[in-house]
């Protein structure tokens, strides 16, 4: 299962559309997460033309994003990996506990708001952040994630440049 991971959009601001190199990884994906600040709700639109979307929202996006269908967090079994999806984790400190507390069966935890990727394991669970793949702030370059997940395991979770 060929799962993209994004965050923070920031339409129509920083996304005017989808950006080339993002819509390259979008063709052929099974599943495209969001973990929020999409700011418009046209946007989950575009992604879920390539595929299935599931998005939450974050703390730019307004009422018109959760009506779409983007609650605060999200759960989910991908190929019998649990992933849990939520904008912001909080500080940096105690950040692995924190979230297996409060996603105690979750073997991934994506999560967006910082603009900054990061993927890491503690506290027995792993938490992805795919940055940004328009609003880098002091990040190298804009960043989606990929997931592959095959038969209950997580194969591959990569952070990919797409500026």
């Amino acid at each position: 299962m060929k799962v993209v991971v994004l965050s923070d959009t920031h339409a129509p601001r920083r996304w005017k559309s989808c950006p080339p190199a993002v819509a390259e990884h979008l063709r052929g994906a099974d599943l495209v997460l969001h973990a929020g600040d999409v700011c418009v709700p046209s946007v989950l639109d575009e992604l879920r033309h390539y595929a299935p979307v599931v998005a939450v929202s974050g703390n730019n996006d307004g009422p018109d994003v959760a009506a779409w269908g983007a609650p605060e967090t999200a759960e989910v079994e991908l190929d019998g990996v649990r992933v849990a999806v939520i904008h912001d984790s909080g500080p940096a400190k105690g950040r692995t506990a924190r979230m297996r507390r409060r996603f105690p069966t979750a073997d991934l935890v994506v999560f967006g708001h910082s603009h900054i990727p990061l993927d890491e394991t503690g506290d027995g669970v792993r938490i992805f952040n795919p940055g940004s793949p328009t609003d880098r702030r002091r990040q190298p370059h804009g960043t989606i994630g990929l997931l592959d997940i095959r038969d209950g395991v997580l194969v591959d979770a990569r952070i990919v440049p797409v500026t």
